[in-house]
């Protein structure tokens, strides 16, 4: 189970990790270049003003004009109403300062703004640098050539410290690094605890199901809280195959038992009588002949019993049929035929009229006949004396029916909707193992049809067998 949280940390907590990283880096980006931004569009306002107000300044003349704009300049300079956040300057067309909002004269060869002033040009007016200034803070300079001619003043440069803007930047940062840590956090809580939601039930399932395994048939999973969930589900059918699996090795046993008991039976008896004949001389004593008699009856009911059982072996794997086309009051007649004088011994009456009209099936003719006799045979092992059993044979247009009535016994409620179950052996079951209605059952829904059983206590059974009727051209089923 720790492979399952072990995936879902290297998976999913993976993925939300690496979404977490690149939603943090865009989000750096994206403040930096804000704030970076707002500081430019800032100086660019005032350069905006300081040119609408240069626009102003005209003189009579050409020269007029350039020497007044260069006084206004100087004037703007002198009175820069921002010099705690901005420093303004006026540049020469070497690059040189000619005056500063700051007071400040640099020493010789430090006032040299030649680089920034070739890049204003090479880019059309304006140019951009961000650099740290000797005393170690970052600076965001901007440099505009002026728009108009104002004698020796060739550029206004503006430039701040970007100082407090990096403190903003760096607090933002801690920020969302605490609230990914958070969300990582809560992601990490939540998916364990959605995981171990699952792992644990699996836990008990994979011990519930190993215990199963071993042969523990009573081992049973614990009832969870929603009933309709995948786990859910999944604890009722282990609880059900369970529960199944118990029924099954019960009704094995019971089987075992069973068969081991119908076989002892005739053996002990074969062997009785072997025994006796060993000591007769006379093959026309009446014992010798009863002797006889009683070893091919109780061979024959061997020879019935280990059929039944390899039939049920063959039913693990399918049971395997030619079908044919057949006339089924032809096949139950046959069978009737064949159980009549064993009904009539057991002091029983065949009520039985054969129609006159064929009902063609589709069919096998072995299987049919087996299905038949085993009907009747349990007709005839719950029927008393002086009871009747009756055949008869209907048909609706589609299907044909075969229904089998006794008066024997019957059926407990409990007990009839079992019947058809492999090994299953009723209240009051006589002789059998037990699987010869699974047979049957078994083979009528081979040939596309149903067994359908009612009984009642005390009144009786009715066996019904649903055919389809044969019609030429009509799909066959998949024998």
């Amino acid at each position: 189970m720790n492979s399952i949280t072990k995936r879902w940390l290297t998976g999913s907590l993976l993925i939300t990790l690496i979404a977490l990283i690149l939603a943090e880096a865009v989000f750096l980006v994206a403040n930096r270049q804000s704030y970076y931004s707002g500081v430019e569009q800032a100086i660019l306002s005032r350069f905006s003003s300081i040119s609408g107000q240069l626009k102003m300044n005209v003189g009579p003349t050409a020269a007029a004009t350039a020497q007044a704009r260069s006084l206004a300049l100087r004037r703007m300079v002198e009175q820069f109403d921002a010099k705690d956040k901005f420093e303004f300057m006026l540049l020469d067309a070497d690059g040189g300062l000619i005056a500063t909002s700051s007071g400040y004269l640099p020493a010789d060869g430090e006032g040299d703004w030649s680089a920034e002033l070739d890049a204003a040009v090479e880019a059309g007016g304006t140019a951009r640098r961000i650099y740290t200034s000797a005393a170690g803070e970052r600076v965001l300079a901007i440099t505009m050539l002026t728009p108009y001619a104002a004698e020796d003043v060739a550029a206004l440069r503006m430039s701040t410290s970007l100082e407090l803007v990096d403190d903003a930047l760096s607090q933002n940062a801690v920020i969302s690094l605490a609230l990914i840590a958070v969300i990582l956090g809560f992601s990490l809580w939540s998916g364990l605890f959605f995981v171990r939601s699952i792992v644990n039930p699996l836990g008990q399932v994979e011990n519930i199901a190993a215990r199963i395994a071993r042969g523990d048939l009573s081992a049973r999973l614990p009832e969870t809280d929603n009933k309709n969930d995948e786990i859910g589900r999944l604890c009722t059918t282990i609880n059900q195959m369970a529960e199944d699996l118990s029924k099954t090795e019960k009704l094995k046993n019971d089987f075992i038992s069973s068969v081991s008991h119908e076989l002892r039976t005739p053996l002990t008896s074969i062997r009785g009588w072997v025994e006796t004949i060993a000591q007769i001389r006379d093959p026309e004593d009446e014992n010798y002949r009863k002797g006889i008699a009683i070893i091919g009856r109780e061979t024959d009911r061997l020879y019935d019993m280990v059929e039944e059982l390899l039939d049920f072996s063959r039913m693990q794997n399918g049971i395997k049929m030619e079908l044919t086309p057949l006339d089924l009051v032809a096949e139950l007649t046959d069978a009737a035929l064949f159980v009549e004088a064993r009904i009539k011994q057991e002091g029983l009456r065949l009520v039985y009229e054969e129609p006159d009209l064929p009902l063609p099936i589709l069919g096998d003719a072995g299987r049919l006949r087996q299905v038949f006799i085993n009907v009747l045979d349990n007709a005839i092992k719950y029927s008393s004396p002086g009871g009747a059993i009756t055949l008869d044979l209907l048909d609706d247009g589609e299907n044909a029916y075969v229904i089998i009535r006794d008066e024997g016994r019957g059926i407990a409620p409990d007990d009839l909707e079992n019947v058809k179950l492999k090994f299953f052996k009723g209240k009051g079951a006589v002789r059998g193992s037990g699987i010869g209605l699974a047979v049957v059952d078994e083979i009528i829904t081979a040939m596309d049809g149903a067994v359908d059983i009612t009984s009642e206590l005390g009144k009786g059974t009715a066996v019904k067998i649903r055919l389809p009727l044969y019609i030429p051209g009509r799909a066959r089923p998949d024998p």
